[in-house]
């Protein structure tokens, strides 16, 4: 067969790919055999002259992905397209296999069309089988009607478990910052001989570590049988053994990207390797939409917690302080046993004499002792100095004993005292409210009787 007459007639970029095929079912060299003047342009606008019969990695990233896609296509005799994130070169890629007649017993061809663009573009990726936009359809409503976003994943990870066909799928989120995992979502199929991410999640981020490396620029990780395995072994020993010790035999990972940026994983175990184009094709558009929306969860939770929290102490805001008095003034939760003001003797004088840092080293400092004391209750900062407690239920001694530890502790560092004002076992709480600030006020003026010399300061 002339390939280059049969490339010619192909407007977009266009080769021809071969694979050798191997008596026990695997292949191995992949080679572009010829290319037509769009592709043969291409390869020269990236500084690689195009030279007929090299093997595929001198046009094209390796990617053990399109080496089976090809393997695929010739073997099976069935076009495939995908529609892949090239992340690691900030490009889309959509891709079309042709398979074609051989007259070499081992050696297979296909026809290699594609496109790169920097958008992602809605109608290819929109160009799927009838089933799997019906899938992926269904994952988008699930996760766009739902009031609960958790919930709406547990049910999509479900589904997506049904689809493969597999033992075990989960949504993994990666914090970097931290240096651990959390299971977003997960699913189980019972009577699976797999166990569930908290039997492995404490120090699994290592191992998640590994995966950008191995996964090499590539959309996904798919491992379906011993020979995959064996790949595996050679490029992350680390990951293979604790799957070989997990029972898991097959899998396919997907990294969940949004705006450049890595936000966790998703995968399959022990997956129904018969369906596996249809799996892949479900999960590389299904990821898509899982990853977006898990990056507008974690926005809105940082926003909720940017609006609710002190960002100098860590400690809970005046806004939440007021939602929360409101809640409980509603009926709607109850009043806690006790209530007490805490205000920071002496802060004016240190910003004065020694700055706002110092300030703020200082507000900090007591904010971090009272969350200590009261670790179970609530600390809010109530303005510049002043923090108010909520203890749901506690005794009025335990009340007295953790407001001595509080003023033992402060008398530890250089700066840090406390006037401190308490009420307990009130049923109302704006009333509960003005008399510890009342005490308060008290404490400080005895405070300051004491101390006259810092009265002004």
């Amino acid at each position: 067969m002339n390939f280059d007459v049969l490339l010619s007639h192909y407007r977009a970029k266009a080769c021809v790919v071969s694979v050798e095929f191997f008596p026990d079912g695997t292949y191995g060299n992949i080679r572009v055999v010829a290319g037509n003047k769009a592709h043969c342009d291409d390869m020269a606008a990236l500084n690689h002259p195009f030279e007929p019969g090299c093997p595929y990695e001198a046009c094209f990233p390796k990617n053990p992905n399109f080496e089976d896609h090809c393997f695929r296509c010739i073997r099976d005799g069935k076009p495939l397209h995908a529609y892949v994130d090239l992340y690691m070169m900030g490009l889309w890629l959509n891709m079309f296999l042709m398979p074609l007649d051989s007259d070499q017993e081992n050696i297979g061809y296909c026809i290699y069309c594609y496109d790169v663009a920097p958008k992602a573009d809605s109608s290819a990726m929109a160009d799927l089988s009838a089933d799997t936009a019906a899938d992926v359809l269904k994952a988008c409503i699930k996760l766009r009607g739902s009031q609960n976003i958790r919930q709406a994943f547990q049910e999509v990870i479900e589904d997506i478990g049904a689809i493969c066909g597999s033992d075990h799928c989960c949504v993994l989120l990666t914090d970097d910052e931290k240096h651990e995992c959390t299971t977003f979502a997960e699913f189980l199929r019972e009577g699976s001989c797999l166990y569930p991410m908290s039997r492995y999640i404490q120090g699994f981020y290592e191992i998640a570590q590994t995966w950008p490396d191995t996964l090499a620029g590539s959309t996904c990780i798919i491992i379906k049988d011993e020979h995959d395995m064996e790949k595996l072994q050679e490029q992350n020993p680390i990951w293979k053994a604790s799957l070989e010790q997990a029972g898991v035999k097959t899998v396919v990972l997907y990294p969940l990207r949004h705006g450049g940026e890595l936000l966790g994983y998703m995968w399959a175990l022990n997956f129904n390797v018969e369906n596996v184009l249809k799996i892949k094709e479900t999960l590389e558009l299904t990821t898509f939409f899982l990853a977006s929306e898990i990056s507008n969860y974690l926005l809105l939770d940082k926003l909720k917690i940017l609006s609710t929290i002190d960002t100098l102490t860590s400690v809970r805001n005046r806004n939440e302080m007021n939602n929360r008095v409101d809640r409980i003034v509603a009926g709607n939760e109850p009043v806690p046993q006790g209530v007490l003001f805490a205000d920071l003797n002496g802060l004016k004088r240190v910003n004065d004499e020694q700055g706002h840092a110092a300030g703020d080293m200082m507000l900090r400092a007591a904010a971090s002792i009272l969350q200590s004391v009261f670790h179970d209750g609530e600390v809010y900062r109530a303005g510049g100095d002043e923090f108010m407690i909520l203890v749901n239920e506690i005794s009025e001694d335990d009340v007295q004993d953790r407001v001595a530890r509080v003023h033992f502790l402060s008398g530890k560092t250089e700066n840090v005292r406390f006037s401190i004002g308490v009420c307990y076992g009130k049923k109302n709480i704006r009333k509960a409210m003005r008399l510890a600030d009342e005490r308060m006020y008290a404490f400080k003026n005895g405070y300051y009787e004491a101390h006259p010399e810092l009265k002004y300061r």
